[in-house]
């Protein structure tokens, strides 16, 4: 996969990934409008690109478009994995701050806060 260029706007390689010179947009967010089933218009809208920018990175989607879907396979696949970590991650320090005892003189406010809770777990 060779940059293609046009003029000012080309795609490259960065640490991110096949990057839209000038900005920070990868091509795989364009391929997650596409897949979303968004039409260029609207992907404008969403992404901070000329129409030129975004007509480069269409492009290159489409005259690559095997290795893209490739690497996009593998930018997804990276991408839950990281979730799947941070989803646990979020639920044993949720589950810790459940179990610390509330701050000195809260006391009161902590009791009628469950005592909300258990009604709107009862309805």
């Amino acid at each position: 996969m060779s940059p293609v260029s046009n003029e000012q706007s080309e795609i490259t390689r960065t640490e991110r990934g096949l990057t839209i010179s000038g900005t920070r947009i990868t091509i795989y967010d364009v391929i997650d409008h596409l897949v979303a089933g968004r039409p260029p218009q609207l992907i404008l809208n969403w992404l901070p690109l000329t129409e030129e920018q975004l007509e480069v990175a269409l492009s290159y989607i489409e005259a690559n478009r095997a290795e893209v879907e490739a690497e996009y396979q593998e930018v997804l696949k990276t991408a839950a994995v990281a979730q799947q970590y941070w989803e646990a991650r979020n639920r044993e320090r949720f589950a810790q701050i459940d179990r610390m005892p509330p701050k000195f003189g809260q006391e009161a406010l902590w009791e009628k806060l469950q005592a909300q809770k258990a009604k709107h777990t009862v309805e």
